[in-house]
Order: C-alpha cells, then sequence, then structure tokens
C-alpha cells in the first residue's frame, strides 16, 4: 500500500476510479466547491499510481512553490490575455506529449455559477481525447471515476450529457448549496 492511498484510507474515503487508463484524456471533476477536491483527488490519481495535470492560475506559481505545483503537475494559466489562446496550446500539449491526464473543473470556480466553462470539451474534442467524469462525493466519501464522454463537437449537446451525468450527484459536495449540475 503507498502512502497516497494509506492517507485517504485513514481519512475514511474509498477510490473508484475503473474508467479504462489511458495515456491522454481529460479528467472532469465536479462539483468543486472546496479546496479539498483538489487533495483528495490529487491523493487518490496518486494512489493508483497515476499522473495528473492541471491548470492553475499563474499567480501560484512563485518562488519556491512553483516546483512543488509543477512536480504535482500544475500548467500556469496567465491572467492577462497574450493573444495565445490556452486550449490551442494545452492542445498541442496533448498532441506533443506521450502522456497528459488533464483534470479540470468546469466550474472554474468554489462558488456557486449557473453557466460552466466549455473550454474542457474544445480541449478534448480538439485533442481527439476522451473526457473521463470525475466526482469527489463528500457524502459518501467516495472518490469516483467511472465513466468516459467522447465529445461530439457539439459543445451545447456535449454540456447537455455532462451536466445531466452530474446531475446525479447535486448533493454531495461538500457545500452543496454552491453546485448547480
Amino acid at each position: 500500500m503507498n502512502l497516497w492511498k494509506l492517507l485517504l484510507n485513514f481519512a475514511g474515503w474509498n477510490v473508484d476510479i475503473s474508467a479504462q487508463r489511458r495515456d491522454k484524456c481529460v479528467i472532469c471533476v465536479a462539483p468543486h466547491t472546496s479546496n479539498w477536491d483538489f487533495i483528495l483527488g490529487l491523493f487518490a490519481y496518486k494512489s493508483l499510481g497515476r499522473e495528473a495535470n492541471f491548470l492553475m492560475k499563474e499567480f501560484w506559481f512563485f518562488f519556491p512553490l512553483k516546483y512543488l505545483i509543477k512536480a504535482l503537475g500544475g500548467i500556469p494559466v496567465p491572467k492577462r490575455k497574450t493573444g495565445v489562446s490556452l486550449t490551442g496550446t494545452v492542445i498541442e500539449m496533448f498532441r506533443s506529449r506521450p502522456y497528459v491526464n488533464l483534470a479540470v473543473t468546469p466550474e472554474g470556480t468554489r462558488s456557486y455559477i449557473e453557466v460552466w466553462h466549455t473550454g474542457f470539451l474544445y480541449i478534448a474534442y480538439g485533442a481527439k481525447v476522451p473526457v473521463q467524469l470525475g466526482v469527489i462525493d463528500y457524502k459518501n466519501k467516495d472518490i469516483i471515476i467511472c465513466e468516459e464522454y467522447f465529445p461530439t463537437g457539439d459543445v451545447e449537446k456535449d454540456m447537455s450529457y455532462i451536466r445531466s451525468f452530474y446531475s446525479r450527484y447535486s448533493d454531495v459536495a461538500r457545500y452543496p448549496e454552491k453546485f448547480k449540475a
């Protein structure tokens, strides 16, 4: 048993990541209402010997923290518009690297929002990779990635399917009042 799994077990968490192991995929994680979501998701993935990348505000990439964040798979997202498409940059990363499992939170914040970000769908479709649907269930203490979805390129249709999937989990967030599928 590795340290990651030991820590999760000690805290009473179960890991059910049964979606196909892939070298390249986007991992959609919702609900996202707490900073603990990141820690739990990271521990769960590492408990299976897997590595994941994640997008994080460039603000956090300062010395010496940037070395830890990058070692954990962090990819800085610039705050100001540079004329370079983040979506295009990430798609190129998928094309040029042999392994990318990119975890994203479509809500983009831990606060309540109505409209989810769609960039992860454009990335998955452009990179021709599946979206694996992940849930951090505080109610039952389960971390789940069991379903996979291949985007069609019709963002409305794709988002409708994904939000429908997550509607089953509307009451399992750490702060359920901050989540809307």
